[in-house]
């Protein structure tokens, strides 16, 4: 029965983690080179392929000489660590895959860190070992400093290392030796990965994550701790307050390939899928009818930043969207909270308000685009660090961050983040680029990127995660310039915007409808600046020299969602349809806006 392997890769954003699952899937002979068509396998909704990052964690599992090889896919990303910590609990070892080029990154620490502290033995592979300048051993030493530093056991700190190109689907001992498949990193999980340990007695298993389908609703995933699971079994599920519910599994599925195969038993240490338990939460335990025994449920990291999210009341409300209402917003916040195990929502008692907590913008606005996506119009106030009073002293969340420029730019960045709080720890050469390492408050990180990337012409490679909860560092100056507003609603015409584009830059485009109260552009200047856009030329039958020169139109800045969300101030909103980002103010009327400063 031990013939399983369970492992996790843990890797930094764009080390090439889902790339090397799709070559172990194709090494399992679970589908043909041809028939991928070059897209990756695993990131499979729309948001992960354009993003390039793997956001939910997902379980797959390959046939290898006899061996199951469950293999479990997690995303890199500090803000998503609450799928992060589920999903280690199913693991008995992890694959840290880490660049040649650039050796082990901030996120990577994050999930090793995790890892070590479970006691899961680790497998260290070099990937991308055939860019040029890369240096494979210096790496591995990298890793292996790391691990020290985050206190691996000796055990852990004995690893096996593994190089190759998942690109290129080879794997070798050494680095200079191209092979042409990836069997040497096979072998090496299934030598050095222990098998599970089967626990013979009264059944357990921890719901580690979970799944959803139309059909039978809610599905609950984990590993099976103890003892045997069947179908159609009466169970205890123990909640994590202690109290115990009867329910019965209707059916077991186990992971084979990239699909769920029925079952009718599943043993000690193996990851399965139970239909029919109702009202579960992640973090319960299924155990033994008569003689209920709870695991140590999994603890999850507290949200720092908050936001706002209220119905769209803008002129244009339900124009673009189908799921417009407070009850469908409710609806789909609390369906989140099912499977998004750091995320937690407030409704406020008289109004269509939510304030939603989270680890982060990132964690936040991919829960916002997937709602728009879906449907959904929404507006979004400005997030917000949420303080804690730690021995009568207000403190802030403090992040690590660390950001890669070139060395020429690497002033500018300094001064930036030196102004929004930021304390230089370390400053690294290497070639042409220059490796920096802050600790900064969580507040100062919101905007920080668009400015940082528009320093450097977009080579800046910035990544951060939280460290802790530090006293209060003082004010941190955001955006100066004040906002253009638009005056009245109506299309916005090119000879009304050309008129005013020295006042300051523009995020409309001639033609595009606006509304009243609609934050369109960037003053020059420090406070708000209320414009007509809607005004067109008079028409008369007189012609004078000059008056009918052509139109020259800049072009208006597009924002992003999270460089809008990073963008506005606390009196603004993001509005979210479907099809359009708009920015506005949170009072329309301009005599509403001078009563609320005046407060």
């Amino acid at each position: 029965m031990q013939k399983i392997r369970n492992i996790a890769i843990i890797a930094h954003v764009d080390h090439g983690k889902t790339t090397l699952v799709d070559k172990m899937l194709l090494a399992g002979k679970l589908f043909r080179e041809n028939e991928s068509h070059g897209e990756l396998i695993m990131d499979n909704n729309d948001l992960e392929r354009e993003r390039g990052i793997t956001i939910l964690a997902k379980n797959v599992s390959i046939n290898y000489n006899g061996y199951k090889i469950n293999i479990i896919d997690t995303p890199g990303h500090a803000d998503f660590g609450g799928e992060v910590e589920r999903v280690l609990n199913m693991a008995d070892g992890v694959l840290v895959l880490v660049d040649a080029f650039e050796g082990p990154m901030p996120q990577t620490r994050f999930v090793l860190q995790k890892a070590i502290e479970i006691g899961l033995k680790p497998i260290v592979v070099i990937n991308k070992v055939d860019k040029p300048n890369c240096t494979p051993d210096i790496a591995q030493e990298a890793v292996f400093d790391l691990m020290y530093q985050l206190d691996a056991t000796e055990d852990q700190l004995d690893f096996p290392t593994v190089y190759g190109s998942a690109k290129n689907n080879w794997m070798a001992a050494d680095w200079k030796t191209e092979t042409d498949n990836i069997i040497y990193l096979l072998d090496a999980i299934v030598e050095h990965i222990p098998a599970p340990i089967s626990l013979q007695g009264t059944p357990q298993m921890l719901i580690t994550s979970l799944d959803y389908s139309s059909y039978v609703g809610r599905i609950a995933v984990g590993r099976v701790h103890r003892g045997e699971l069947r179908s159609g079994q009466d169970v205890s599920l123990v909640k994590r307050d202690g109290s115990i519910k009867k329910s019965r599994i209707k059916e077991l599925h186990v992971f084979e390939g990239l699909g769920r195969v029925k079952v009718d038993l599943v043993s000690s240490g193996d990851i399965c899928a139970l239909v029919g338990i109702e009202n579960f939460d992640i973090g319960d335990t299924v155990a033994d009818l008569l003689n209920p025994e709870a695991l140590t449920p999994i603890s999850v990291d507290e949200p720092t930043m908050s936001m706002v999210f209220t119905i769209n009341d803008s002129p244009f409300f339900g124009k673009e969207g189908k799921f417009v209402t407070s009850r469908h917003i409710n609806d789909r916040l609390i369906k989140e909270l099912d499977k998004n195990l750091a995320l937690r929502v407030e409704k406020s008692a008289e109004s269509d308000v939510w304030t939603v907590y989270g680890r982060g913008v990132l964690h936040l606005s991919v829960l916002i685009e997937t709602m728009r996506r879906e449907g959904y119009e929404l507006q979004v106030g400005q997030p917000q660090v949420l303080f804690k009073d730690i021995n009568g002293k207000k403190c802030e969340p403090v992040e690590q961050l660390t950001i890669n420029v070139p060395a020429d730019v690497a002033g500018k960045v300094i001064e930036m983040t030196a102004i929004r709080k930021g304390e230089m720890v370390s400053m690294e050469s290497k070639d042409d680029r220059v490796n920096l390492e802050f600790v900064i408050p969580s507040r100062g990180i919101i905007g920080l990127r668009t400015n940082v990337l528009t320093a450097t012409a977009g080579e800046a490679v910035m990544a951060h995660r939280f460290l802790e909860y530090q006293p209060y560092k003082g004010d941190i100056e955001r955006r100066n310039n004040g906002s253009i507003i638009a005056m009245e609603s109506g299309t916005a015409f090119a000879y009304a915007i050309d008129k005013l584009q020295d006042r300051g830059r523009f995020f409309i485009h001639p033609q595009d409808e606006v509304y009243c109260g609609q934050v369109v552009g960037e003053s020059n200047k420090e406070g708000d600046l209320v414009v007509n856009v809607t005004k067109s030329k008079k028409l008369t039958n007189m012609r004078a020299s000059g008056s009918d020169d052509k139109v020259r139109m800049v072009p208006p800045i597009i924002f992003s969602l999270e460089e809008s969300l990073e963008y506005i101030k606390e009196d603004e909103y993001v509005e979210l349809t479907p099809s359009k980002i708009r920015l506005r103010k949170i009072y329309l009327d301009e005599n509403d806006r001078k009563r609320y400063t005046k407060k």
